[in-house]
């Protein structure tokens, strides 16, 4: 569960990453995958995105996504409306925020 303002966007952004169909309602959305894996998200009032490095608002989740290629998966998810997170404290992993401000990773190995 991913706490955002807008779950049928985060669901959407997700679901364009991992390539899983999206279903949406008032307040509520999900991706799942044909294998059966499931992420959902709810809309929550007065929102806040996380922060990241810092903890001063904690980051609610993190999500890891496996890549072939850091380059290309960056370029795929910048174009779908990632933010490339200013602070990378490794080679073998990218940080992004997602449309709500959630860091996430693409990670090679």
């Amino acid at each position: 569960m991913i706490d955002c303002p807008d779950p049928e966007r985060l669901a959407g952004f997700y679901g364009a990453v991992l390539d899983w169909p999206v279903q949406a309602e008032p307040g509520w959305a999900e991706v799942r995958a044909d294998y059966g894996q499931v992420i959902c998200f709810q809309q929550v009032e007065d929102y806040r995105a996380p922060q990241w490095p810092g903890q001063e608002q904690p980051q609610q989740s993190h999500l890891d996504i496996m890549v072939d290629d850091l380059d290309a998966g960056e370029q795929a998810v910048l174009a779908l409306g990632a933010t490339l997170a200013g602070h990378q404290p490794g080679e073998t992993f990218r940080v992004f925020l997602d449309p709500a401000g959630h860091p996430f990773c693409l990670c090679v190995g």
